[in-house]
């Protein structure tokens, strides 16, 4: 079974929402291990993406979601170039890669992925958006069965259901609240998910790096095929929260890789979930969204079984 060192950790959620998530450090396995570091790093990171989402937020309300995105990604392409031109072999290592078809489809299925987490923080809030997307690792551990031919022991099988009833909670049918826009972060946890898988899969046959370059380029790609027909002109201030946004993708993205460089993935993922706490925070204060308790709740239960998940598996992969 592949490391855990090649599935993308939930703070890449929001990657998902602001711009792809970075792949784990272009060496098979951290240099050194200071934890503590690292640990720090990934805290900072969470912050971070929270803004990005905020920043998200604020630009998605008064322009197409895919406007934002397309940007976005135009500039994680040029910050994917950047980066990988540095490693050894440059840019024609990048990109030779054995599984050119996976790779192109893990693109696209992280841009479109990134365009439903912005569309659902506009309908729906950070807040909610984040609770129902905490799903991702569930998926993962659901989906490894039938797309990697993994097994699933009857214990995830448990935490996995256990995540799907937290979800139930967090939207809570009976209460009226419920509507089809709650499916958005659902259906972005899913693609993220399968993204995440795909990256496991092509990780057997091409290194880091070159995934790097895919996941960024034929993204821009994909989401440019598609916004490029919305394209207008952001306010001279709307301009400014979209540097801001920009700023913060590449902070985040470097501060990450930094990270993954200190400590083994699996060793980070948990605090990664500190993102919910900044989100939560960033909903109620700046967008007056309400934190309820069933959200509280459900978001905990989702939370725990995917922290038993993740501990599980790093047992296995022990």
């Amino acid at each position: 079974m592949p490391d855990d060192h090649s599935q993308p950790p939930y703070a890449a959620s929001a990657a998902t929402a602001s711009a792809p998530p970075p792949l784990p450090p272009m060496t098979a396995r951290p240099a050194q291990d200071r934890t503590g570091l690292a640990i720090f790093l990934m805290c900072a990171v969470s912050f971070i993406f929270a803004l990005q989402d905020g920043f998200s937020r604020v630009l998605g309300t008064e322009y197409p979601p895919v406007l934002i995105v397309m940007i976005r990604y135009w500039v994680f392409a040029l910050f994917v170039i950047a980066l990988v031109s540095r490693q050894p072999g440059g840019l024609k290592r990048a990109i030779r890669t054995k599984r050119p078809l996976t790779q192109i489809a893990r693109g696209v299925i992280l841009a479109l992925e990134v365009l439903l987490m912005v569309e659902a923080f506009v309908r729906l809030g950070l807040i909610e958006t984040h609770a129902v997307f905490a799903v991702y690792p569930l998926l993962v551990a659901a989906l490894s069965g039938p797309v990697l031919g993994e097994k699933v022991g009857w214990r995830r099988w448990t935490a996995i259901a256990l995540g799907f009833a937290g979800i139930i909670v967090i939207l809570n049918p009976g209460g009226g609240v419920m509507s089809l826009a709650a499916l958005l972060p659902f259906a972005a946890a899913a693609m993220f998910a399968l993204y995440g898988l795909l990256t496991r899969h092509v990780s057997r046959d091409d290194p880091a790096m070159v995934s790097f370059f895919w996941t960024g380029i034929s993204g821009a790609v994909a989401i440019t095929l598609v916004g490029i027909w919305d394209w207008q002109w952001l306010a001279p201030t709307d301009w400014i929260w979209m540097g801001c946004l920009c700023v913060c993708g590449m902070t985040s993205h470097y501060l990450m890789i930094r990270s993954y460089e200190l400590a083994e993935a699996s060793a980070l993922q948990p605090f990664a979930y500190t993102q919910l706490v900044w989100v939560s925070f960033i909903g109620v204060w700046l967008f007056d969204e309400t934190l309820r308790h069933n959200v509280v709740i459900g978001a905990a239960i989702v939370v725990a079984a995917g922290i038993f998940t993740l501990w599980r598996q790093r047992r296995k992969a022990g």
